[in-house]
């Protein structure tokens, strides 16, 4: 039973950090459900196999297989991977906003508040999408970096671009638009130039 709830509270540390979910999610419970747990005490390692749902109020990720870590300061260090692993979570003072991710390894550093995640890599929020086969997100500072491996250099016909999908945004309806002033299309005359 020791293990088992020394399993389940580092994966609620695993999810705690999160700046962009809910806040309110991290005072909800964690539910793991897997085929496998494997919880290891003196090594403070946790291991979830088959078919791992994760879940703490609108937070759920999914894969194949979860292992979570704690260094020796209670940091969280979590790796779930799957064809794909997956999450969803809800944006904090939102209506109707998710982040939505994939990719063959997610991995997450709870001290420096860092996900990364590998191979096949796809990161949405609201209808806006990048893919690549590493995308980076510093939570802190709210930073995505998208790119075709994690140590990139890039060369000439290199395959697996990076691919990105940016919805324009609605501006706010606040009665009629202004008409835009017509466009000046005459040529600029340039002081000293011959005519």
């Amino acid at each position: 039973m020791t293990r088992t709830l020394l399993a389940l509270a580092i994966a609620a540390a695993m999810w705690s950090a999160s700046a962009l979910a809910e806040r309110a999610d991290s005072e909800k419970p964690v539910n793991v459900e897997s085929d496998r747990l494997t919880a290891d005490d003196a090594k403070k390692v946790s291991v979830f196999e088959g078919r791992v749902v994760v879940t703490q109020g609108t937070r759920i990720l999914r894969a194949d297989r979860v292992t979570i870590r704690r260094d020796a300061d209670g940091f969280t260090l979590a790796v779930a991977e799957g064809k794909p692993a997956t999450f969803r979570e809800k944006r904090e003072g939102t209506a109707d906003e998710w982040i939505d991710g994939e990719a063959e390894r997610i991995e997450y550093d709870g001290r420096k508040e860092f996900v990364e995640l590998f191979v096949n890599a796809r990161l949405s929020r609201d209808k806006d999408e990048v893919r690549g086969n590493y995308i980076s997100y510093d939570q802190k500072a709210d930073f995505v970096q998208v790119q075709n491996a994690k140590e990139f250099t890039p060369s000439p016909g290199r395959e697996g671009r990076v691919r990105a999908v940016l919805q324009p945004k609605p501006k706010a309806e606040s009665g009629p638009r202004p008409k835009a002033a017509p466009l000046d299309l005459r040529p600029t005359e340039v002081p000293g130039s011959p005519r």
